[in-house]
C-alpha cells in the first residue's frame, strides 16, 4: 500500500501520526527552491506542525531546480512523505514517525517554468524558502528571460520580477525570504547578487527600489542532521513497522534548529515559528551560529583525529566507549564552552553543549569520522583556534584536549603515499584518504623534518592560522609531547 492521499484511512494512527484531510486543502503560502531531505526534514516539518495546531494554515508549492531525483514521486503520494526522527533527548531515546503534509506540489523548473511564474499571481504566497544545490547563492550573470534561468538568484529575481508586474510594486506583494543555504550571511549575500543581476538585466528602477524596500532577505542558520533516505533494509523495516510503502521516506535526529534573523514584521509573516522552539527569530542570530560552530563543529573536528586513530568508524562508536567519550565530554565542557569567543552565557553555552552530547549519542545516526576529517586544517582555523586564543586570554594555560586534538590532526596529516594531488596516510597497517588544501605541505614536512621541528614549522604558519600559535606558552610544547606519545603509545594512552 503506496502512502496517498486515497491511503490515509487504511494506515494504523498507532504507528504514525497522520494528517487531518482538511490539512491537504490549505492554500499555498510558500514557494520553495530545492526539494532536499534538509528541507523536507525542517522547514517543511515545521510548517507541517504549524498547520496542525491551526497556527499558519498554508501548504508549500515546491520547484525542483534539479534534473536528479524522482519528481513523480510526490505526484503519485499527493506531496505525502514520512519523517522518522529518532535520536536522544535529556537522556532519553526517542522515536517519532509523521506523515507531512506541507507540500502541496511539485514543479519542475525544466518542464514547468511558466507554471512556477504563474505563483507570482497568488496574493497569499508571501514566503520564500530555498536550500540549492545545483549552484546555490553564487552571482551567474544571465537573462532572466531564460526558460529558466540556470542559478538560483536568476530564477528568484525572474520570480519577484513577474511578481511586482502582477501586484504594480504594492507594498503588501513583498516576501519574506529566508535561504537556509549553509553559508554565512546568506540572506545579506542572496540580497546582494540578487540586486547586481537585476542591475546587470537592466530592470526597471521603480522594481529595484521595491526589491530593496518590500522585501526582506533574512540570514538563518539550519541545524539538524538528516542522513537522508535510509538504505534498502532499513526502508524495509520502518515500512513493515508502519504498515505501507513510502517512496519519499526519510530519517532524522530529534534535535532542530532554525534560528532566522528577523524583526516583529517577519514573525508576524512567520507564525508558523509559534508551533515549535526550534524555530527562533531573533534580531541577531550570531549567538546560535558560534554556539553551533564551536560546539558542534569545533568538537567534531578535534575529536575526528582523535577517534579515527583510536580506530572508531562513527561518533556514536566513540561514544559508546568511555574513555573517548570522556574525552569528548571534557573537551566540549571544560575547554570549548568556557571560551567561546562571544558574549555567551555559560549557563547557555553547557546547555547547548549537553544537547549535543546527545547528538553524538544518537545510535540512529551513522556519522562518519573520516568525512569530519575533510578539509581538517582550513576547520581548525575556523573553528578552534579562535576558541583556542580566547581560553588563553581567560585562563593563561594550555588546554590539555584542545592540544591533544592538534596532535592527533597532525599524524593524521602524516601521508605516506602520494598519487597525482591524491594523498593517503597510514595507521596501525591500513590505508586512509586525506582530503585537505594542506596535503602536499604536510607530505614535504613529514618527510623533512623531525617531530619537534614539524610542530613548530606548523603552529607558526601564519598563513594557515592567521596568528603564530607557538606565542601561546607551552602549547607547542605540549602539542609535541603528546604527538611522540601517541606514535609510540598510541592515542588511547594519551586521553586515558
Amino acid at each position: 500500500m503506496l502512502l496517498s492521499k486515497e491511503n490515509l484511512k487504511k494506515i494504523n494512527r498507532d504507528a504514525v501520526l497522520l494528517p487531518d484531510e482538511a490539512l491537504l486543502n490549505l492554500p499555498e503560502k510558500v514557494l520553495q527552491f530545492g526539494t532536499g531531505v534538509l528541507l523536507r526534514a525542517l522547514p517543511d516539518y515545521f510548517i507541517d506542525k504549524a498547520n496542525r495546531c491551526g497556527k499558519f494554515n498554508g501548504r508549500i508549492v515546491v520547484v525542483k531546480s534539479t534534473d536528479g531525483g524522482d519528481a513523480g514521486a510526490f505526484d503519485r503520494q499527493n506531496g505525502l512523505y514520512t519523517l522518522c526522527m529518532r535520536g536522544i533527548a535529556d537522556g532519553k531515546s526517542i522515536q517519532e514517525s509523521v506523515v507531512c503534509s506541507s507540500v502541496s506540489r511539485v514543479l519542475s523548473a525544466a518542464k514547468n517554468w511558466q507554471s512556477v511564474l504563474e505563483c507570482a499571481a497568488n496574493p497569499e504566497l508571501a514566503v520564500i524558502i530555498s536550500n540549492t544545490t545545483e549552484i546555490g547563492i553564487e552571482l551567474v550573470k544571465e537573462p532572466i528571460s531564460s526558460n529558466p534561468p540556470v542559478s538560483y538568484p536568476a530564477k528568484l529575481l525572474a520570480f519577484l520580477y513577474e511578481r511586482f508586474k502582477v501586484f504594480g510594486g504594492s507594498v503588501q506583494s513583498g516576501f519574506v525570504i529566508i535561504p537556509t543555504e549553509l553559508i554565512s550571511d546568506n540572506g545579506n549575500k542572496l540580497k546582494a547578487i540578487v540586486q547586481e543581476l537585476a542591475e546587470w538585466n537592466e530592470l526597471d528602477k521603480k522594481f529595484i527600489e521595491w526589491l530593496l524596500a518590500c522585501n526582506q532577505f533574512c540570514n538563518s542558520l539550519v541545524d539538524r542532521i538528516v542522513p537522508g533516505l535510509p538504505d534498502a533494509g532499513k526502508k524495509a523495516a520502518l515500512e513493515q513497522e508502519l504498515g505501507y510503502q513510502d517512496d519519499l521516506l526519510i530519517m532524522s535526529e530529534v534535535y532542530s534548529l532554525w534560528a532566522i534573523e528577523g524583526n516583529e514584521q517577519v514573525k508576524s509573516v512567520l507564525s508558523f515559528a509559534a508551533s515549535d522552539p526550534g524555530v527562533v527569530i531573533a534580531d541577531d542570530i550570531t549567538v546560535f551560529k558560534e554556539l553551533k560552530l564551536r560546539l558542534l563543529n569545533g568538537t567534531h573536528t578535534l575529536s575526528c583525529g582523535v577517534a579515527f586513530l583510536a580506530g572508531f568508524i562513527t561518533v556514536k562508536e566513540a561514544m559508546n566507549d568511555a574513555i573517548l567519550s570522556q574525552y569528548i565530554k571534557q573537551l566540549m565542557l571544560e575547554e570549548i564552552a568556557v571560551a567561546i569567543p562571544f558574549n555567551v552565557e555559560e549557563k547557555h553555552a553547557k546547555e547547548f553543549a549537553l544537547k549535543v552530547l546527545d547528538r553524538f549519542s544518537n545510535p540512529s545516526i551513522e556519522h562518519q569520522w573520516i568525512s569530519i576529517t575533510l578539509n581538517y586544517t582550513a576547520k581548525l582555523k575556523m573553528r578552534v583556534v579562535p576558541v583556542l586564543q580566547c581560553y588563553y586570554k581567560l585562563y593563561k594555560k594550555v588546554p590539555e584536549n584542545i592540544a591533544t586534538g592538534f596532535a592527533a590532526w597532525l599524524l593524521f596529516m602524516h601521508e605516506v603515499k602520494k598519487d597525482g594531488n591524491n594523498y593517503r596516510g597510514e595507521w596501525k597497517g591500513k590505508a586512509y584518504p586525506v582530503k585537505d588544501e594542506m596535503a602536499s605541505l604536510f607530505f614535504d614536512q613529514w618527510h623533512n623534518l623531525t617531530p619537534d621541528n614539524l610542530v613548530k614549522a606548523a603552529l607558526s604558519d601564519i598563513n594557515l592560522w592567521g596568528a603564530d600559535l607557538t606565542q601561546l606558552d607551552g602549547f607547542t610544547e605540549n602539542v609535541t609531547l603528546k604527538l611522540k606519545a601517541i606514535m609510540q603509545q598510541g592515542i588511547m594512552a594519551v586521553i586515558v
